[in-house]
């Protein structure tokens, strides 16, 4: 009998310690944000898209590049959101307060949804300092130990892929993007285009060209080596954290400022009416299930708009734009390296303009397009890329757009320019990510 109750005193403290443990947020069916939703399920396609390609873009093994740390996994929490928010983050990936694998590589020993408990030897339900763990021991190169919610330990061994990080913006923030030579946020109109698994690569591969192309010019720009501790390093983890969301909210204010004043009312006007126009074409055939079949005036104005987004880059990212040509190259070669399709990028650029979606560094404009046809053609492919491109020229396209405004194009660069964004008062002035380099993560966190 004194058995019995030792024992049953023994449950009652597990049941205590059970009821006192942290209770993660669990889908209530209540009504949250569809839009939002929407947004976090496309987020969730991109990661699992470009996880395995980053992971396949380690293969170059390039003794040229210069090397970032990357990880098998990626990650994302729902801490210190909204209610709400968190309710549509478990609905749409089963992500939670805690560390929820969100993409992986095929051979990750972390699978999708599978939750963080124990990063190393670091305990706590702060998710911050947790991803400022894992981002820690990434950096560090060495495999390393997590404990998964299950209780399951696993190791885990970090890769060397080409400078670059290929991050996507933050599921609230949908539509911010910035390139710099450690990291470009590409919006998610990128993963809205179902990307195959070389046009995955093609993402990855042309964001780590921006770095390896550019990286020299932007750090004559401005160079910063704090990274340590900042908002950079979490983002570089998780870039759907709200801390990233709430300066990306900032910058694109800080953006949205700088292009009013540089685009021209006369191409403004001509950007709406094509797109209202191209709008009302989508809905219509959607409508009647008519085959899309794009014109020429709608693909010439998804170049001046993918040419107009590019010349309202400012900061460190307007110097990347000034060779986004020169990251077309350096991908189509190393696509071939690794074995995949050299034109992913015309395939990505075609279904991109085909859903409307131009306003990001994916879909070539007038310069892009020619210098990019050209290698193809080169290579003996000039015929396939004008069958992807919907049985358009890109010579004719050329032609179309010499006789249309031009869309605020970047200005060559030159180290002698006295150009400098310094100049300009605003705390984004040089871009979101370059920022975050020096933005402390907050200390306020709640434990």
């Amino acid at each position: 009998m004194r058995l019995f109750h030792s024992l049953l005193a023994l449950l009652a403290l597990l049941l205590l310690a059970a009821c006192a443990g942290p209770q993660y947020t669990v889908d209530d069916g209540r009504k949250v944000n569809e839009e939002l939703l929407g947004n976090i399920r496309t987020y969730g396609a991109g990661e699992r898209a470009l996880r395995p390609a980053i992971a396949r873009s380690a293969k170059l093994r390039d003794k040229d590049c210069d090397k970032q740390w990357e990880l098998p996994f990626s990650v994302a929490t729902s801490y210190d959101l909204a209610k709400d928010d968190r309710v549509a983050w478990v609905r749409a990936l089963g992500v939670d307060e805690r560390l929820t694998v969100v993409g992986a590589a095929p051979d990750s020993p972390l699978q999708l949804r599978d939750k963080i408990a124990l990063v190393g030897r670091y305990a706590t339900e702060d998710a911050q300092q947790m991803l400022l763990s894992l981002a820690e021991l990434r950096d560090d190169g060495r495999p390393f130990q997590v404990v998964l919610s299950t209780g399951k330990s696993v190791q885990v061994t970090p890769f060397e892929a080409c400078r670059g990080y290929t991050r996507l913006a933050p599921a609230n923030l949908p539509k911010s993007q910035d390139y710099h030579w450690l990291l470009s946020m590409h919006p998610l109109q990128v993963a809205q285009a179902d990307l195959s698994e070389d046009e995955a690569l093609w993402v990855v591969l042309w964001t780590q060209g921006v770095s390896e192309e550019g990286g020299a010019r932007m750090k004559t720009f401005h160079y910063s080596t704090k990274i340590a501790g900042t908002l950079y390093n979490l983002f570089t983890i998780a870039s759907g954290l709200q801390g990233a969301a709430l300066a990306a909210d900032a910058a694109i204010r800080t953006a949205q400022s700088a292009a009013a004043t540089a685009a021209t009312e006369v191409l403004k006007k001509q950007l709406i009416d094509q797109a209202s126009t191209y709008a009302a074409s989508k809905i219509r055939d959607e409508v009647t299930n008519v085959a899309k079949t794009l014109t020429q005036a709608q693909v010439v104005g998804a170049m001046q708009q993918a040419a107009a987004n590019r010349g309202a880059l400012s900061g460190v990212a307007w110097i990347a734009a000034t060779v986004f040509d020169k990251a077309d190259a350096w991908a189509m070669a190393r696509m071939e390296t690794l074995g995949a399709n050299p034109l992913a990028g015309f395939s990505l650029h075609q279904k991109l303009i085909e859903k409307g979606l131009a306003s990001n560094s994916m879909v070539l404009d007038q310069e892009r397009l020619s210098a990019l046809s050209q290698l193809a053609s080169a290579k003996g492919r000039g015929d396939d890329v004008v069958a992807i491109l919907g049985g358009f020229k890109p010579a004719d396209l050329q032609l179309a757009l010499g006789d249309m405004p031009l869309a605020s194009a970047p200005r060559g660069f030159s180290y002698d320019d006295p150009h400098d964004a310094a100049e300009v008062p605003q705390a984004y002035a040089r871009g979101l990510i370059d920022s975050m380099l020096s933005m402390p993560v907050a200390s306020g966190a709640k434990k």
